[in-house]
């Protein structure tokens, strides 16, 4: 099967793994964003370095240890050094879950993340992690995502911005965007290129592909045919800002994935 092959059926497929060389990434963030254009993340952050860091992970709350009733286990999921996808399964501190834990490896780009193993069988009232999780540079640096208990613990990051990995191009094939009440919201779909171009002159300039000004409520758009190509490694995702004052935004895209 080819792209060319558009449709429901075509894409159940890759979904099933019966696809070679194709796979599909579901994004989604959310944050509550003010009037000037951030990430669309909970920490309103997406990290972009020209060099490979390390990175540790932290909780608000001592009781996301492996003695104690919420998170044992995160599993972490980005680019390393490469610009090729890892994923790292981490257990959390053995006593104290505000105590530093450091994620194996070292990260270009980190895009998801989640809470793989707990301490508690979640319900509607007591979820699967106790405090806010926090991923920051080693010793203490720069938050670089978290994973809130708010409005409930949420037990996965909420990123909507995607790095395309290096041997992968990708196609957009869906967009949605919801705002929070009767504010307006400016969102921006940007792109990065070339990101592994970390020498000046950059040939990897960040711009737009598309723009919604004036969003309320909620907005969606599947292409006709597939937006791109974007080749990786590349950086893709959106930023927004309201007009007055603050509100949620949420986002979520789904992307085609071709080895190339």
């Amino acid at each position: 099967m080819s792209l060319l092959r558009k449709g429901n059926d075509f894409f159940t497929e890759v979904a099933l793994g019966n696809v070679g060389g194709h796979s599909l990434v579901h994004k989604f963030g959310s944050g509550n964003v003010g009037t000037t254009l951030v990430p669309v993340a909970t920490a309103l952050v997406y990290r972009t370095p020209i060099a490979p860091v390390s990175l540790e992970f932290v909780s608000s709350s001592a009781s996301d240890a492996l003695n104690s009733t919420g998170a044992f286990e995160i599993t972490f999921i980005g680019l390393d050094a490469n610009w090729a996808e890892q994923t790292v399964v981490m257990a959390a501190h053995a006593t104290n879950g505000t105590t530093a834990v450091a994620i194996t490896g070292t990260w270009l780009r980190l895009y998801r993340w989640y809470v793989s193993q707990s301490g508690a069988y979640a319900t509607q009232t007591v979820g699967s992690h106790v405090g806010t999780l926090t991923a920051r540079v080693a010793g203490a640096g720069e938050t670089w995502s978290q994973i809130s208990i708010l409005p409930f613990p949420m037990g996965q990051s909420e990123i909507g911005i995607y790095t395309i990995p290096l041997g992968k191009t990708a196609y957009l094939l869906s967009k949605d965007i919801l705002v929070d009440g009767t504010k307006e919201a400016n969102v921006v779909l940007f792109q990065r290129p070339l990101a592994n171009d970390v020498t000046t002159p950059f040939t990897g300039a960040l711009r737009v592909i598309e723009h919604e000004v004036g969003i309320s409520k909620s907005y969606s758009k599947t292409y006709v045919s597939p937006r791109g190509p974007y080749v990786g490694p590349c950086d893709i995702g959106f930023m927004a800002s309201i007009a007055t004052g603050n509100s949620e935004i949420s986002v979520e895209f789904e992307l085609l994935l071709v080895d190339t």
